[in-house]
């Protein structure tokens, strides 16, 4: 069975009686047509089930209204809600999300983005891997705009988003020590993002000018397995910690089922554990996990509205970055709470 090929613009104009201009006009907003034109154009194109062919109309103008979000672990709690919060903002703003599925690599990465500049996507917004900078030029070079979330990156073009992920940490020393806490550690993964060591970084310096020292431990990806091996790791030292900050909410998850289930630790009572992301899970009666809330929406937001400037495609205004907060969501796994 063959396929039925899209009404056109001709076809509308023939039925409804009118020019080919008409029925653009009709269709263009704020452009000028007479009432009766409008009816007999818009009764035809519902007759016809006729559609705006807004990616003709968009390559036209040298734009097709289409931004590529780059990702990889999009299973995650915390990958799956960004990306939901980024296509949410982009259609509001009557943009097309293309997904792109990759892993960490720059070779991935670069693949996708030049899929991107075939595709002649307007932006790309990258949650995964950091491009190489010979990448990230063929893009600028191209008219394509770049967002980067939780990326390091310091040349110039890209709209950088990151958060104040050392503050954050520092903030969780603070917290452990009121819990009578003094043996403390980091549990990371080895994806090395920099984020992720943002948070290592500022919770070993923040303990460090409280005289304290942090035992850092990192093992395979950002994922729950790799929490459970962490403590299995952690929890089997001759000084047994007793607070944990784990990278992320995931790991965190995969701590403390092993701390509690393998180990028989009570948390909080022996054992304080925080994480990063606020993921739902994170406040499940299982859990009950203090940790910092990423700011999804505002991060959605800004990106959303920084390609909708226009001196986003000025090269000398392309330079811009900017530093969102992650609020402390206080739960029951820290004493005090």
């Amino acid at each position: 069975m063959s396929q039925k090929p899209f009404v056109s613009a001709q076809e509308v104009a023939e039925r409804a009686g009118v020019s080919r201009s008409a029925v653009s006009r009709t269709f263009t907003p704020g452009a000028s047509v007479s009432p009766e034109t409008r009816r007999k154009v818009v009764e035809a194109a519902e007759a016809l089930g006729y559609h705006v062919n807004h990616l003709a109309r968009g390559l036209m103008r040298n734009e097709s209204g289409i931004v590529c979000l780059i990702v990889s672990e999009m299973g995650t709690p915390y990958r799956s809600t960004l990306i939901r919060a980024l296509t949410q903002q982009l259609q509001n703003a009557g943009k097309i999300a293309m997904l792109v599925n990759t892993d960490r690599s720059d070779g991935s990465v670069g693949l996708a983005l030049r899929q991107a500049i075939r595709y002649r996507a307007d932006a790309s917004i990258i949650l995964s891997g950091m491009p190489d900078k010979s990448i990230t030029q063929l893009c600028l070079k191209n008219g394509q705009r770049l967002v980067l979330i939780n990326r390091d990156d310091d040349q110039e073009g890209p709209f950088r988003i990151n958060l104040n992920d050392a503050v954050a940490a520092g903030r969780l020393v603070t917290a452990f020590l009121r819990a009578g806490c003094r043996r403390l550690a980091f549990a990371n993964s080895e994806a090395g993002t920099p984020s992720l060591m943002a948070r290592e970084h500022g919770f070993v310096a923040a303990a460090k000018a409280m005289g304290l020292d942090v035992v850092v431990d990192r093992y395979g990806p950002t994922a729950y397995e790799s929490g459970r091996v962490l403590a299995q790791r952690l929890l089997t030292l001759s000084e047994r910690p007793d607070a944990v900050f784990c990278a992320t909410d995931l790991i965190a998850c995969g701590f403390m089922d092993a701390a509690r289930h393998q180990f028989s630790v009570s948390i909080p009572d022996q054992l304080c554990v925080a994480g990063f992301d606020d993921i739902e899970q994170a406040a499940w009666s299982s859990y009950e996990l203090t940790t910092f809330a990423q700011p999804v929406e505002a991060i959605a937001r800004e990106a959303v509205r920084w390609l909708g400037r226009v001196d986003a495609q000025d090269p000398s205004a392309r330079d811009h970055s900017i530093r969102l907060d992650a609020d402390l969501v206080w739960r029951s796994s820290i004493r005090g709470g």
